[in-house]
């Protein structure tokens, strides 16, 4: 059966490794108040929680160095993993089955000691870097455990902080709570955010955030659900390890990153089990990269000079600027389980062994480091892979261990303290991380040189410009002077024959004159004698006028000539501007050529800084890289039981293996009734087994099955078919081929006429795995599962009621899941199909298997407000109020009082009817 999703917050967590002597590991760590003052770090006082607590015990980072043109690293700093352990209040569970036993473990913080009683006379003692009662408050363990790294990820450190401890200790609520009813219930991932962008400068840092899943051995991206197959990449040279197909988002602000949170929590797997309600399935991974400019360095001077206005030089003085690159791992742990406590069955098995191989093959690292062995099995599992840097390598390390005071779970406990002990073993040699920033200073270089195109092309326009203007202004003046000139000499010219045309009238009357008076003529012809000079006077005149006019027109056509001159030397500088621009061209060639050697000479440098890091990283020996695991070991899911592999062979696999499959199935069809009786169990007691279910339906078993449920009337073949159709039932392909052959028709017809409660609990059990499925809900509904199984409540029996209460459960929590993802609109088809009444009716039940299924399946209808109506007029409103209040089970009443703070609807009929929850 498919595991659900959880909304809200929930527990999970486990035990990893074999238990060690107790004289072996009853010894103290390093971590003494001794050791502490040796370390030189100041105690703070920590509010919420009294008392004081060390930040490390290392003793101080030191400072980045710098200078020589290249970014620093120092050579590492050994520090111990811390680890601190809490311990979580009695459930009520505990208060009522414990009420007669004492608690398992004794806390002395003022002292940092653990006491395990074994039985009322002997018990053993431990210590720890911090102590934590169940009274401390989160702020408490968030200073004691995280915030050290925090701090230390501000400065350009890596950091882990990591929860441990059995399922349903407090993990999750120490890592993961969001706090949004009351601020002082925020875990450690809020807090931390909240102090990493209160120290950050937002135009020069960034922060980034990932957050994801390891399921199944699958990494799985929590804020896009769609990609849920990521890689591990693994750098050859480095040996780092990254994950480049996971969502990284940019964070500006708290509330940003709380909703994002509160979407991955909304994609994380769970799944209700009798150790807690909604079980973490999957180890979470919220991933933080913290990206720091080092203020104070010098940067790139870039400068131009210029010559004659027209020409530009880049001088090759300048200097990266460096940034700090640091990364926050927040890892919240599933627990390991064991099977018989949780009641893991089904697809929530299939979790459990794939949790417990995670964790003992981290569990396995560990003990290697502790032990400083020469090989440590980090290949073995990807959650090793993934935290590989965080033990034994390069990150400040800080573990908190969950555990219960209930003495029920003593073996879980010891195996936690065993765990957290190892670990403080471990030792980390912690790096500070500074690089050039090369893409900041080839953007600088881009800028630039945008600029120098830019004011190029200004140049080559203002002589562009310039050029038209003279052209324009020597065209206009040449044009203007020989207007002029034409114009003064048509103005000498009828000047000048004017005045010889009144001389030629003067002489031609002076003659007529002389005609007339010849007595006269003597003194008049001295006297014409007189003017004939000055005649001839005037005539000089007019040749000197006519030369002085032809010297001016000379001079005019002179002027000409000179502007002609200038025009040419005009079309001579244009000429010589064109050269230029050519120059500027091939200037412009050449400074592209010096950008890209710049280019190469950068590209050379960061090669030289990689090499000078990894000869770095051959000097100090920090590292661990084991070339020899080349691949990553196969997880084996169908993997026989311990008892088979090493006591006899039970009759049924016996039986298996002489007779064949195939021969076992031909029996299902005999004509002899015993004979088909005899088979039927026999397949059913092989399908109980995991390993033997795809055999099963290769041979095509399940066709047989369904065909004996549909033909045969004898009750018992009808009750064994049923129950081996349950248990092919709990695989998810198994599920589709059974909705696919008509399973649903012909499990609701065999519950419409059996009338035995053990076939009615067998029918109830098969049709409550495939409700489970959210692929299936619209066709199980078609086919009449649900009226089915509300059928079957007829009968009665606790057995069949409890196993119709855990369908309709699972069928409430799928529909949850698909309203809050978006792919479900519309009332709940349980109400359209009258399961609301019968809920209401029996969510006060007395057998606790049917109340705490039935309180479960009216939390989840509630959630959701097209529900409400519905909610508030059947009467289940007052159900809801009375679980939030008297439930037995603290997660439960967490559930009912969540749903009715969150709806307006139910508020609104809560303070007409004055309700207070």
């Amino acid at each position: 059966m498919a595991s659900g999703v959880r909304n809200g917050g929930g527990g999970g967590g486990g035990v990893v490794g074999a238990r060690m002597s107790g004289k072996a590991d009853r010894q103290s760590s390093n971590a003494t108040p001794k050791a502490a003052a040796a370390a030189g770090k100041p105690r703070l006082s920590a509010a919420g929680g009294g008392g004081a607590y060390r930040r490390t015990s290392s003793g101080p980072l030191p400072a980045a160095g710098g200078g020589g043109g290249r970014a620093s690293s120092d050579s590492g700093v050994s520090s111990r993993v811390r680890v601190a352990v809490r311990l979580r209040p009695r459930n009520a569970d505990e208060l009522a089955a414990d009420a007669d036993f004492g608690d398992c473990v004794e806390l002395q913080p003022e002292l940092k000691r653990l006491k395990l009683r074994k039985n009322n006379w002997e018990s053993e003692t431990y210590e720890f870097d911090e102590v934590l009662t169940e009274f401390a408050s989160q702020k408490r363990v968030y200073e004691v455990v995280a915030k050290p790294v925090v701090e230390s990820v501000l400065e350009g450190y890596n950091g882990t902080v990591m929860a441990y401890g059995q399922t349903g200790t407090g993990k999750t609520f120490t890592l993961g709570r969001l706090g949004e009813e009351d601020t002082a219930a925020r875990g450690i991932m809020v807090r931390a955010m909240e102090d990493i962008l209160a120290d950050i400068t937002p135009e020069t840092d960034t922060v980034s955030v990932s957050y994801l899943q390891l399921y199944m051995e699958m990494i799985q991206d929590l804020l896009d659900p769609v990609n849920d197959n990521i890689a591990i990449v693994e750098d050859p040279r480095t040996g780092d390890v990254s994950l480049p197909g996971a969502t990284v988002v940019e964070v500006r602000d708290q509330k940003s990153f709380v909703d994002l949170l509160r979407v991955g929590e909304a994609h994380r797997v769970a799944a209700n089990t009798k150790l807690n309600t909604e079980s973490s399935r999957s180890h979470a991974l919220l991933m933080v990269n913290v990206r720091r400019a080092v203020k104070g360095r010098h940067e790139m001077d870039v400068s131009v000079s210029g010559e004659n206005g027209h020409s530009s030089s880049m001088v090759g003085s300048f200097r990266p600027p460096i940034v700090r690159k640091s990364k926050l791992v927040v890892v919240d742990l599933a627990g390991s389980e064991r099977i018989d406590k949780s009641g893991s069955e089904g697809h929530t098995l299939e979790e459990a062994k794939s949790i417990n191989l995670s964790l003992s093959a981290l569990g396995k690292c560990i003990n290697a480091l502790a032990e400083n062995s020469p090989h440590v099995p980090v290949r073995d599992s990807k959650l090793t892979r993934l935290l590989k840097d965080s033990f034994g390598g390069t990150a400040r390390t800080s573990l908190v261990v969950t555990i219960g005071p209930s003495p029920r779970h003593r073996g879980e406990t010891t195996s936690t303290i065993m765990f957290g002990q190892r670990a403080m073993k471990v030792e980390n040699m912690v790096k500070l991380k500074e690089e050039f920033d090369y893409k900041s200073l080839c953007r600088r270089l881009d800028i630039e040189l945008d600029k120098l195109i830019a004011e190029n092309e200004r140049q080559r326009k203002y002589f562009d410009d310039e050029i038209e203007r003279i052209t324009a202004e020597a065209q206009l003046r040449v044009t203007e002077a020989g207007r002029e000139y034409k114009l003064a000499l048509e103005n000498e010219k009828a000047k000048c024959h004017q005045e010889y045309l009144d001389s030629i009238k003067i002489l031609e009357e002076k003659w007529k004159v002389h005609q007339q008076s010849p007595k006269k003529q003597i003194k008049e012809t001295e006297a014409t004698s007189n003017e004939v000079g000055e005649v001839q006077n005037l005539l000089q005149n007019e040749k000197m006028l006519r030369q002085s006019a032809e010297d001016e027109a000379n001079d005019l056509k002179n002027q000409v000539l000179h502007w002609k001159k200038m025009e040419a030397a005009a079309t001579a500088e244009v000429v010589k501007l064109r050269k230029m621009l050519d120059t500027e061209a091939s200037q412009k060639e050449k400074l592209d050529e010096e950008i890209a050697v710049l280019k190469g000479q950068l590209l050379q440098l960061s090669l030289d800084a990689d090499e000078t890091r990894r000869s770095l990283d051959r000097g100090d020996g920090s590292g661990k890289i084991f070339p020899g695991f080349d691949s990553l070991m196969s997880h084996t899911r169908n993997s026989q039981p311990r008892e088979q592999s090493n006591g006899p062979k039970p009759p049924i696999a016996k039986l298996f293996e002489q007779v064949g499959l195939q021969k076992i199935l031909s029996l299902l069809e005999s004509e002899e009734p015993d004979v088909r009786v005899h088979a039927v169990k026999v397949v059913a007691n092989l399908a109980a087994e995991e390993a033997n279910q795809e055999k099963i339906v290769e041979a095509g078993g399940l066709t047989s099955l369904l065909m004996l449920l549909r033909s045969s009337e004898d009750e018992t073949i009808r009750r064994v078919a049923a129950g081996a159709i349950a248990n092919l039932a709990m695989n998810e392909t198994n599920q589709d081929l059974i909705m696919a052959q008509g399973g649903v028709s012909l499990l609701s017809m065999t519950a419409s006429d059996a009338e035995d409660p053990q076939t009615l609990r067998m029918v109830a059990g098969a049709i409550a795995n495939l409700c489970g499925n959210d692929k299936l809900q619209t066709r199980l509904r078609g086919e009449g599962g649900i009226k089915a199984l509300l059928g079957m409540v007829k009968c009665g029996h606790p057995d069949v009621l409890a196993q119709v209460a855990r369908g309709i459960a699972n069928f409430a929590k799928c529909e949850s899941r698909a309203a809050t993802q978006g792919n479900k609109v519309g009332k709940s088809l349980l109400i359209d199909d009258g399961a609301l009444p019968w809920i209401v009716k029996n969510a006060n039940n007395e057998a606790a298997p049917i109340r705490r299924h039935i309180e479960l399946a009216l939390c989840h209808l509630a959630q959701h407000e097209v529900n409400s109506k519905d909610i508030i007029s059947e009467g289940a409103l007052w159900e809801l109020v009375r679980i939030s209040r008297d439930c037995s089970r603290e997660d439960i009443r967490m559930l009912a009082y969540r749903t009715l703070t969150s709806s307006p609807t139910l508020q609104s009929e809560m303070r007409r009817l004055r309700i207070e929850c």
